[in-house]
């Protein structure tokens, strides 16, 4: 329901429309940016288009709190306070710091006697200090990558990356959530493995078969990048020059695990600095899914990354953003109490 109060086409015609900043759908991903491809003309439409509505935006000013007041909401600041007869908590999690995410929604709310699920980083990159990948830095391909511990697992299909320290790329991030909570909440011991090419074993297994002088390393040079294929036959055992007629049986199906179910080793993750979203935070359950506002405090309505949901790479999380975010407006702007001099304050630090 949440998801769905904004349409997609509605959403599109906002962007292009309302703020006019023209869209591009890419065609692979079916992704859309702005045709400039700077996010900054997302950022200053939306800020021109609230202006010109009359929006106060207060920069620079730093909120410390919020408490139930006696006919409404009152929001604590360095050095003043503010009135409002509804409040937004639009404050985001705790991904990326930097930015000014400090989990302070989470803090307030919690005080407040809101269910808060334990938080993690999510679509986070991969660490993986000391593995035999290491020397693999920079190298890039598509591949499907399945992370799984006792309790959960996620895969994922598209961009993966080796880096100096670990694994990244959209397929790598998707899943890392699963990784983090294994660390977080258990023993760490989940489990990270990965198809390295659409071939699956029947597919391998052909292209394996004893067959004339071809090299095992030149069949899989034809489908991955060359220094990967080299570690990924130390890995299996089976010498690189070792032709197709001379690849043993148990090496085969060696060598065909390792690329269909590869284990890619794993010590942590990069946490919240590198995240790209919170998981965990407000229960759901606490709000009303047709305005986002509290079913514990009226007035008092919840929005973005501060609610415990999130979605892969590739905007869900923009989407999730901007569609909880409006219907909370919509519905603190229409309350009950509201009057035409009442007043919606919408706090968010990020």
């Amino acid at each position: 329901k949440m998801l769905r109060s904004w349409p997609l086409d509605e959403q599109v015609r906002f962007f292009e429309g309302d703020l006019g900043i023209p869209l591009v759908e890419e065609r692979e991903s079916l992704k859309r940016f702005p045709a400039s491809h700077h996010a900054r003309d997302v950022r200053d439409g939306l800020i021109e288009h609230a202006r010109s509505l009359g929006v106060d935006i207060r920069f620079e000013t730093v909120a410390t709190g919020f408490a139930p007041g006696a006919s409404g909401w009152d929001v604590h600041l360095e050095g003043g306070a503010l009135h409002a007869d509804t409040l937004i908590v639009a404050s985001g999690g705790l991904s990326v710091p930097n930015t000014g995410s400090d989990g302070l929604g989470l803090r307030v709310l919690r005080e407040l006697g809101y269910t808060i699920h334990p938080t993690y980083a999510a679509l986070t990159p991969i660490l993986a200090q000391g593995s035999v990948f290491g020397a693999l830095s920079g190298v890039s391909l598509t591949a499907t990558l399945t992370a799984r511990d006792s309790t959960r697992s996620a895969s994922a299909t598209g961009g993966f990356l080796f880096t100096h320290g670990g694994y990244s790329g959209p397929a790598a991030l998707d899943v890392s959530h699963v990784l983090t909570r294994s660390r977080l909440e258990s023993d760490g011991s989940a489990v990270l493995t990965a198809r390295f090419t659409p071939l699956d074993d029947a597919l391998w297994t052909r292209a394996l078969a004893p067959q004339g002088v071809r090299s095992v390393m030149g069949v899989l040079r034809g489908e991955m990048p060359d220094r990967l294929a080299a570690v990924l036959l130390s890995v299996a055992g089976v010498d690189p020059g070792r032709t197709l007629a001379e690849l043993r049986r148990e090496e085969r199906v060696r060598l065909i695990d390792t690329l269909v179910r590869g284990v890619l080793p794993w010590t942590g993750d990069e946490g919240y600095k590198k995240a790209e979203v919170t998981g965990g935070g407000v229960s759901l359950a606490e709000l009303d899914p047709r305005t986002m506002e509290s079913r514990r405090h009226a007035g008092l309505y919840l929005c973005g990354e501060v609610l415990d949901a999130f979605g892969p790479i590739g905007g869900y999380n923009f989407m999730w953003a901007w569609s909880t975010g409006r219907a909370a407006g919509r519905a603190a702007s229409g309350a009950p109490a509201w009057r035409a001099s009442s007043r919606s304050t919408v706090i968010d630090d990020t």
